[in-house]
């Protein structure tokens, strides 16, 4: 356990939510990936977010429960309930 999240074998952070879906720029902050929101926006831009394995350039991207992202090196997975 790291800072309160879970981690598995692949060094994959497990980051819970409350809602069924979280959009990319708010996951960067939410999983300390990024400082702020400026922070964010500029490595969404420059192509060094990966969402599933895929450069996203779309900040506003909706994460839902399984997903990944990557930056830096780390990668965290949605852990969120289902729809309604």
């Amino acid at each position: 356990m790291i800072n309160g999240m879970a981690m598995d074998e692949g060094n994959t952070e497990e980051i819970p939510l409350r809602d069924s879906m979280i959009r990319l720029g708010q996951l960067l902050k939410l999983a300390d990936l990024v400082e702020d929101g400026v922070e964010a926006a500029e490595l969404i831009k420059n192509g060094l977010v990966k969402v599933n394995g895929e450069i996203d350039e779309r900040r506003g991207r909706q994460l839902h429960n399984g997903d990944t992202v990557t930056v830096n090196g780390r990668t965290v997975r949605i852990s969120a309930p289902a729809a309604d």
